[in-house]
């Protein structure tokens, strides 16, 4: 994605994702399990240590996180996402507390947890409250990490296409033609007082099927989030209809690219 910020809070004011819940939970590839061994090789992740997911949505990294063993609270503005998340983590074996709560305002205590992550979703917050929280949150020495699993929309792709058709139902959409990396982040986090900022990055092919990609779009803001019913099923038939044609193979090859930014409380 990586839209100018300011388009990015303009178009999220109209964004509704309590409405795509279903899609996002079945159909949205979460964070590869590479990520999460990145992190903990940076010591940012392990077990008995205490993590604030916000924005946690349908909880991809919350899961992760309490996979290995931390003991992890998902917070959500949307509640239909975090009953969504609860289903998941119950099909995988793993125990994740959930809150409805922004993440400007957590309720936590002052320097109560060891971690505080966001996956996929501070372009939608006020950052520089949520970063001036996630400081208050953390303990002494604690971590936060910024985090992004984005399609790249690569020449001759699908992912090309799909971002054109997208634009083509929805003009109004703004965060296509993405890289995947977020530089004014890091900014956000040195002036709200953390300190050490590190980024790092990988690309993978993430595998979809022609049924699961059209969920994943669904889900996606440009469609499910801010078009009514009627038109997300016109587009639908658009995306199956472009699929057939043009990319028949299946599994589809979808480029994306993890990149995330970790930082200290002094």
């Amino acid at each position: 994605m990586s839209a100018d910020p300011a388009a990015i809070k303009e178009f999220g004011g109209k964004v509704r994702f309590g409405e795509t819940a279903d899609d996002y939970g079945r159909h949205r590839a979460g964070f590869p399990e590479a990520f999460f061994d990145r992190t903990a090789a940076r010591g940012l992740v392990g077990p008995g240590r205490s993590a604030l997911d916000l924005g946690t949505g349908t909880g991809t990294v919350a899961r992760g996180l309490a996979a290995r063993g931390m003991c992890v609270t998902g917070l959500d503005r949307a509640a239909a996402m975090m009953e969504e998340a609860a289903r998941i983590d119950h099909e995988a074996g793993v125990t994740v507390t959930y809150r409805q709560a922004e993440a400007e305002a957590t309720g936590f205590p002052s320097e109560s947890v060891d971690l505080v992550t966001a996956g996929q979703c501070w372009h939608w917050f006020d950052r520089s409250a949520a970063a001036a929280e996630a400081r208050r949150v953390l303990r002494p020495g604690g971590a936060i990490v910024i985090a992004h699993f984005d399609w790249l929309p690569l020449r001759g792709t699908v992912v090309e296409a799909t971002e054109a058709l997208i634009r083509e139902h929805n003009p109004a959409w703004t965060l296509g033609g993405g890289t995947g990396v977020y530089p004014a982040w890091l900014a956000d986090l040195w002036d709200a007082g953390f300190r050490d900022i590190e980024t790092e990055s990988f690309d993978i092919v993430q595998a979809y099927g022609h049924e699961s990609w059209r969920g994943r779009i669904r889900a996606s803001a440009g469609i499910g989030g801010s078009l009514p019913p009627e038109a997300v099923a016109a587009f639908d038939a658009d995306l199956a209809a472009l699929l057939a044609e043009r990319f028949p193979d299946q599994p589809l090859a979808t480029p994306h690219r993890v990149w995330f930014a970790c930082a200290r409380r002094p």
